[in-house]
């Protein structure tokens, strides 16, 4: 399998009865970070009315609906039919990885199993998830988060003035509380987290790259997300933690990129 996430082929399974619709355009760009969904799947009982809002935006992104009729009151028919398929896909050799978009438990057991044959598997779904499927998966998002962001892009182009331009030299101004809000987000737990990961790999001088960094965490916290605390990326963060943080950027061979390294202020 690519050790390059981008190249991966991915088999994308939605449960629709345990996600919402609204974002699945988010959904599909933030899956496209990780790889290439080669397979997308969408399971439910498409005879309820509840099924509707998602037949409108199957369509437009190539997402092939899969009929489980529900035999028993109460029961989610559609899990046992995405983990048939999984287990289908997983021995034909034609995927590298999974991303399983539920807010379900019941999945947890199966990306245990996947990730045990070697396969890289991703959830998507929204907070009320139990932590149980979270960490049985290489990485978690939040649903809510990509609706945050999507408001965000919409808030960015009405402050940057498509119709008015002289509008956009107020957009920095109301961005800059914003900003700093987001730093009282980072909770203790948190912190902590990173303060420890940093020890842990940091050289002789406490210096850990910052790829390395965000890439430790990840396998700690499946949930991490920069994100979650209002913020874009990991190096923003941390630099919103200065107090307990120090930043180096230096000078990479490529021009005009620069490589950050972190370590703890009083390490």
């Amino acid at each position: 399998m690519s050790q390059n996430t981008k190249e991966l082929k991915l088999a994308v399974l939605i449960d629709a009865d345990n996600v919402p619709y609204s974002n699945v355009k988010g959904m599909m760009e933030e899956i496209a970070k990780y790889g290439t969904p080669t397979t997308k799947r969408i399971y439910a009982d498409w005879t309820k009315p509840n099924a509707n809002g998602w037949k409108s935006v199957l369509l437009e992104h190539a997402i092939t609906p899969i009929q489980q009729y529900s035999y028993t009151v109460g029961k989610n028919s559609s899990d046992s039919a995405m983990i048939i398929d999984a287990m289908d896909l997983l021995y034909s050799d034609k995927v590298d990885g999974f991303c399983i978009v539920s807010s379900d438990s019941d999945f947890t057991r199966l990306a245990i199993r996947l990730r045990e044959s070697g396969m890289k598997v991703i959830g998507i779904g929204e907070k009320k998830t139990p932590n149980s499927f979270i960490v049985a998966c290489d990485r978690f998002i939040y649903i809510e988060v990509l609706e945050g962001a999507i408001k965000k892009t919409l808030q960015r182009a009405e402050q940057s003035g498509a119709k008015n331009p002289k509008s956009s030299a107020n957009s920095t101004d109301t961005k800059k509380p914003t900003e700093k809000e987001t730093t009282s987000k980072v909770d203790l737990q948190t912190i902590e987290l990173i303060e420890a990961t940093i020890e842990a790999i940091g050289d002789d001088d406490g210096w850990a790259f910052l790829g390395d960094v965000g890439n430790l965490i990840v396998k700690k916290k499946p949930e991490f997300d920069p994100r979650n605390y209002g913020f874009t990326k990991l190096t923003p963060m941390l630099k919103s933690l200065t107090d307990i943080l120090e930043i180096d950027e230096r000078d990479s061979d490529k021009k005009g990129i620069k490589h950050v390294y972190v370590r703890l202020r009083f390490s």
